[in-house]
């Protein structure tokens, strides 16, 4: 399928969002239907606190949302590394840059990164921002579980440790971003109490 006659903007982002899920359905939904869940969740609770960022921001989030994981597709595997494989892909496709910067770092890729020994490749290919929206696209990811569920962060990231084991790198590169990300799931819960935010 092609995506890049519609990807950049089409009638602003909103219509983009709509792109972006059923780009996240094409290459998800029936090879990996168990990631798919996930990211059906991730993206309901990115719209959900969409008041956590900036309001020319929320389409930004919520499409990064839909696509965050799109690496894990069999389609799309090259490194092994999903963010950057689909950061990658992204931008072949010719989708908008600064959302496939986002995908390529979601919450603290550059830390996986290292245990990869991709780091320079990364920062090298895709610009990192530090931003409401990375927080808030971390917070997203880092409180949804593999089948959708609800977690608070510090129960995910165990969760992520038990699925993963003692000994591999994704329990390594989870341990070194726990503050990291805790922080930002803090950030992103303080900047819902300043807006009207719905339940998660």
């Amino acid at each position: 399928m092609a995506w890049a006659e519609c990807a950049p903007y089409p009638d602003g982002m909103a219509a983009f969002v709509d792109t972006a899920r059923e780009v996240a359905r094409h290459l998800l939904e029936k090879p990996l239907p168990r990631r798919w869940s996930h990211v059906q969740a991730v993206a309901a609770k990115a719209d959900r606190i969409s008041g956590a960022v900036p309001a020319e921001d929320r389409d930004v989030l919520v499409a990064s949302a839909w696509l965050h994981d799109v690496g894990y597709s069999p389609d799309l595997v090259d490194t092994g590394f999903h963010s950057l494989d689909g950061g990658r892909w992204l931008r072949r496709e010719q989708f908008n840059e600064r959302i496939a910067a986002l995908v390529a770092h979601h919450s603290c890729a550059w830390l996986e990164a290292e245990e990869r020994g991709l780091d320079e490749a990364l920062a090298a290919e895709f610009s990192r921002e530090e931003t409401p929206v990375t927080d808030a696209l971390c917070f997203s990811d880092m409180t949804t579980g593999p089948d959708g569920q609800d977690f608070e962060v510090l129960d995910r990231l165990a969760e992520i440790r038990s699925r993963y084991g003692p000994e591999h790198l994704v329990t390594r590169f989870i341990c070194r971003a726990e503050p990291e990300m805790v922080a930002a799931v803090q950030r992103t819960q303080r900047r819902l109490s300043g807006s009207v935010a719905q339940p998660m």
